[in-house]
């Protein structure tokens, strides 16, 4: 098996779910006491939450790439990086090792492109919805997306850093993502992109009107596929 290396603590919350999905993975493959070979860099959430100025985008791209490097030295083999809207700095944290990184928007829109889904509505916190880093890394893959609501995308942002990267379950905002979900299953769209490594703790994937891609678990998938060769 290959090693491969997380990059998490982004909240720890979704890193301990990637840390679950990866491991039943191998275990399922392989049998016996097998579990994954990994090394998972657990970094202070409270200095990269929220990024809001360019300054404050440096300064998390910057430790993104210290921890990269840092597994690179000792001995992974590839990396993930435990949050979609991290993946704002992607570009420059692959830049500066020499091993890959697998982009996490570009594993969900390869699936989707398999599945033959051009129209989707994307799901997360506020830069993952709103900005064009991830965006056009799906529209790439043939995917067209609905407008972001603002709204929604504002009242995530309070769920994901007031309530679920502190591990704190409410029933309220499992209602509203609900009512939200099923809203979005009136519209022109085949599937819904779930683009918050939190949101599956209070979205039930499996139990939807339209399909949801759940982007924690088809990144996990493309570590695991790295892990086994």
């Amino acid at each position: 098996m290959h090693k491969l290396g997380l990059i998490g603590g982004i909240g720890w919350t979704s890193t301990a779910r990637y840390y679950e999905i990866i491991n039943k993975a191998v275990h399922r493959a392989l049998g016996g006491q097998h579990s994954a070979p990994l090394l998972i860099e657990s970094l202070n959430f409270a200095s990269v939450a929220g990024c809001a100025t360019e300054e404050e985008w440096d300064r998390a791209a910057g430790q993104l790439i210290d921890s990269a490097r840092r597994l690179e030295t000792a001995g992974a083999g590839a990396l993930l990086i435990c949050a979609n809207s991290m993946h704002r700095v992607y570009d420059r944290v692959q830049g500066a090792v020499g091993i890959p990184i697998f982009h996490i928007a570009e594993r969900v829109g390869k699936k989707m492109q398999e599945d033959g889904v051009e129209k989707a509505a994307l799901i997360g916190t506020r830069n993952v919805m709103t900005e064009k880093f991830y965006r056009q890394r799906l529209v790439a893959h043939g995917v067209s997306l609905l407008p972001a609501d603002m709204e929604l995308a504002e009242r995530i942002d309070r769920i994901v850093y007031d309530e679920l990267t502190v591990g704190k379950i409410s029933r309220e905002s499992e209602r509203y993502m609900k009512s939200e979900l099923t809203d979005i299953a009136k519209q022109d769209v085949q599937a819904v992109v779930l683009a918050c490594t939190e949101l599956e703790l209070i979205v039930d994937v499996k139990a939807n009107v339209l399909p949801i891609y759940d982007c924690t678990s088809i990144h996990a998938k493309a570590g695991v596929d790295f892990i086994l060769g």
